[in-house]
């Protein structure tokens, strides 16, 4: 008796890449650039918050107490804290604005899908704007035929 070879796993079918889900991806990408755009411009608000705690620190801003008991703080402490703080929203807004961008990017390339996956996630965070647009993202990025698109330019 002669041994069969093994067949082939068999691989799932998916359905091509349709027209219209080439124009959401084009779309959310647009998206994308729009609601990075509008992040990075409002995290640079929180500047505001950085220069008025420099202002304290160097005490160009006096902190006076008046005849009160005294502070259970500097208030050079609090322009650290406002610095500090400050400058934390500004960096993570302005990063977060980064990925969006280069999302958008990747979105149009059809590459990186789970960075897409994450940065649509993340977006969710910036109300009201980026929270529909992370769960549009999701929605498509979840279907099997833009998954499988993004698979096959990976590979190529």
């Amino acid at each position: 008796m002669e041994a069969t070879p093994p067949l082939p796993p068999v691989t799932p079918s998916v359905p091509p890449l349709t027209p219209q889900d080439s124009d959401q991806l084009r779309m959310l990408a647009i998206g994308h650039y729009v609601v990075a755009a509008i992040t990075g411009l409002f995290s640079l608000i929180f500047i505001l918050h950085v220069v008025m705690g420099l202002a304290i620190v160097n005490g160009a801003l006096p902190m006076e107490t008046g005849d009160g008991p005294p502070p259970p703080f500097a208030p050079q402490n609090m322009g650290w804290i406002f610095v500090i703080m400050g400058g934390a929203v500004v960096l993570g807004g302005l990063t977060l604005a980064g990925f969006m961008a280069y999302a958008g990017r990747c979105l149009t390339q059809r590459r990186r899908h789970t960075l897409c996956l994450v940065v649509a996630g993340l977006s969710c965070l910036v109300t009201p704007i980026g929270t529909i647009l992370g769960v549009f993202s999701l929605v498509v990025l979840l279907r099997p035929q833009v998954r499988q698109a993004f698979l096959s330019n990976a590979v190529a």
